[in-house]
């Protein structure tokens, strides 16, 4: 890995699909080896509220991340000045949170950590570009607030992880 100044501040969607999906600890456990070490150096965070989303779940992925010791930033009141800040740049930026289905509470939060520790955005989500959408994405909100966004395959390659894989 190569040395890098930023934080990066994890939203729940880059545990949750690499698990579920692509680099699944029974195939790929050098992955979630990498993001315990990030969390020890300090380089990965993840927001109090993404973590009680995956931690509620009674799963491997919570168990994983219950032991992990990555570190998990609380709501301070810097991070409340943060989120406000969010909402009155942009009254859009409420469309974050579906209300009607009660999902993605967490993502406002994700900015509002990365805004109050200077960090880059992790996610999975991309921009929405149709005009006549009723939500609004983590990456629309970062670019309106000017927080860099990234995915989890351009922080990989940011921070100069490889695998290696081997028969067994």
């Amino acid at each position: 890995m190569s040395t890098i100044a930023n934080k990066f501040c994890l939203d729940a969607n880059v545990l949750i699909q690499p698990w579920q999906k692509y680099y699944n600890p029974k195939f790929c456990p050098e992955y979630w080896k990498i993001l315990i070490e990030l969390g020890k150096r300090e380089i990965v965070f993840i927001p109090e509220l993404v973590y009680e989303e995956i931690a509620r779940t009674e799963d491997e992925l919570s168990k994983w991340l219950k032991a992990s010791k990555i570190p998990i930033e609380r709501i301070s009141e810097s991070v409340t000045i943060c989120l406000q800040k969010i909402y009155t740049t942009d009254p859009e930026h409420k469309k974050l949170v579906d209300n009607i289905r009660g999902r993605s509470l967490a993502d406002p939060w994700v900015i509002a950590h990365a805004m109050d520790r200077n960090a880059i955005v992790v996610t999975k989500e991309s921009k929405e570009t149709a005009l006549n959408s009723k939500r609004i994405k983590i990456p629309n909100v970062c670019e309106n607030m000017g927080i860099e966004w990234i995915d989890d395959f351009q922080l990989i390659e940011r921070l100069g992880i490889q695998f290696s894989c081997s028969l067994t």
